[in-house]
């Protein structure tokens, strides 16, 4: 159940967006359990000065080719899972977009079940008897 959001500096195409958020979605199925049919994304492109980042922060350099992927998901993963997901985002979009691994910063945001609402004004997952 995660919901993702992919910001990047505009010049994409829609082809090449679609690659990007195929390649984020199959490392979530792969390492941390998401259901293929579970694919919620918003994927935004913005002018260059929108973006803002440091080309050396923890040594690590980075280009305007850079990639923001924040997933909001429901706690739980173990640290190896969360591990196996950065590496695995991060080789997907190397080999399928061509984006460099310098450029993908990954933020995992965790909540529990009942901050969740997929539809109808309903919170599916919270407990029933919790009022």
């Amino acid at each position: 159940m995660p919901f993702i959001r992919i910001d990047l500096i505009k010049g994409k195409e829609a082809e090449e967006l679609l690659v990007i958020s195929q390649a984020v979605h199959l490392a979530i199925t792969e390492t941390i359990d998401v259901p293929m049919d579970d694919y919620f994304q918003v994927i935004t492109q913005h002018e260059p000065y929108e973006l803002k980042y440091d080309t050396q922060y923890m040594n690590i350099s980075r280009t305007d080719g850079l990639v923001y992927v924040q997933i909001t998901l429901k706690e739980g993963r173990s640290l190896t899972k969360k591990k196996a997901l950065y590496a695995r985002i991060a080789q997907l979009l190397q080999e399928r977009a061509g984006i460099r691994p310098a450029d993908v910063m990954i933020i995992l945001l965790e909540n529990t079940v009942e901050n969740w609402s997929f539809g109808n004004g309903i919170a599916q997952l919270a407990p029933a008897n919790n009022g």
